[in-house]
């Protein structure tokens, strides 16, 4: 069997890569003590959402695709079937963007938290960097209107753990190991959730009643009398 070649000036070799920083693996132990945290997230997340709440989520780039997947596992389900959450990923909209130039308005991300988040509301930023401007602004909307607002970050301190309540912050200069972090740190939230649910079904559909076609027409005394159209 012919013996793999690493491709010249390519592939790092291990004194490279001891000079670049710590390797992803170093990540994982302090990322171990955020177990805690997101189980009284989880908690906290599954009693306002089965009470009517709602969960808002937003990040930008791959945090912003990352958002849409946490939010797609809440409305849908993650293991087990069960009642739908109220979850949303807020993402640039082209009709708000095009008002809010026309208007002169702030914030696009901003705008969506004051017209969706109502007061108890979580709302869950998403950044690699914690520096995002456009999320410190949504941060800023969310407190104002009385929403919980917590963020998944790189390394802390940073601005965006700052104007949030709570952070769940990934030690790592590597911004793949951070998103990587941020997916399973999305999973094991949604998982808490549903353990915090409990036993509680998908609501049943509800029984068919008598298929109509055509046009009615509904006379005096309520008498109601089919019309082909």
């Amino acid at each position: 069997m012919a013996a793999v070649r690493r491709p010249t000036g390519w592939w790092p070799d291990e004194s490279a890569r001891r000079a670049s920083g710590p390797p992803p693996t170093a990540a994982l132990p302090p990322f171990r003590r955020c177990e805690p945290l997101l189980a009284r997230w989880g908690r906290g997340s599954a009693g306002r959402l089965t009470d009517g709440g709602r969960l808002l989520v937003a990040g930008n780039g791959g945090s912003a695709a990352e958002a849409q997947h946490l939010t797609a596992e809440l409305v849908g389900k993650l293991r087990d079937d069960r009642r739908p959450l109220s979850a949303i990923a807020l993402r640039r909209d082209v009709g708000v963007d095009r008002d809010r130039q026309r208007l002169r308005l702030p914030g696009g991300l901003a705008r969506q938290v004051r017209a969706h988040g109502r007061p108890d509301d979580v709302l869950l930023l998403l950044s690699t960097s914690g520096g995002s401007g456009n999320l410190l602004t949504a941060a800023r909307a969310g407190r104002e209107a009385g929403l919980r607002c917590w963020a998944f970050t790189g390394p802390a301190p940073n601005p965006l753990a700052e104007a949030c309540h709570e952070v769940l912050a990934v030690d790592s200069p590597d911004t793949q190991v951070v998103q990587e972090l941020h997916l399973v740190s999305s999973h094991l939230l949604c998982e808490y959730v549903e353990q915090a649910m409990g036993d509680q079904p998908a609501p049943a559909a509800p029984a068919a009643g008598p298929v109509r076609a055509g046009v009615e027409v509904v006379l005096d005394g309520g008498t109601v009398r089919p019309v082909q159209a």
